[in-house]
């Protein structure tokens, strides 16, 4: 049974991430707000930035949808526990640059708990 709500959790981590990344991909100015600091989009480059936090969250997703498919339950606990830094850095992130706390708390610091509890599931399985 704990082994199957991790498992749910992991795959609804990844599909999410996945889909942050797409959504930073197709609509940088939405997916920018979302995150909690909307950068000046009308500068030269940073586009490039966003691209790059899209195609991050789209491979960590990726990462750890192979890993359930490989079934490798006590891996994904690792890489979830490991990929738990990204949105404690992503709170930290928005909370130094005047961003939403309601988001850096609220999107990235939850998402961070339900990893480590994520993580937490899978490697005590």
């Amino acid at each position: 049974m704990t082994v199957t709500i991790a498992y749910v959790l992991s795959g609804l981590l990844a599909a999410a991430i996945i889909a942050i990344g797409a959504r930073f991909l197709v609509a940088p100015r939405v997916a920018a707000a979302g995150y909690g600091v909307q950068p000046d989009l009308d500068a030269r480059h940073a586009g490039a930035y966003l691209s790059v936090k899209g195609v991050r969250d789209i491979a960590t997703g990726l990462i750890v949808a192979i890993l359930m498919i490989a079934g490798a339950t006590h891996l994904i606990g690792w890489v979830v526990l490991a990929a738990t830094v990204i949105p404690i850095a992503d709170a930290i992130i928005v909370l130094r640059n005047d961003g939403s706390p309601a988001i850096a708390w609220g999107v990235h610091g939850a998402t961070a708990a339900v990893m480590l509890v994520t993580s937490a599931l899978l490697l005590l399985s």
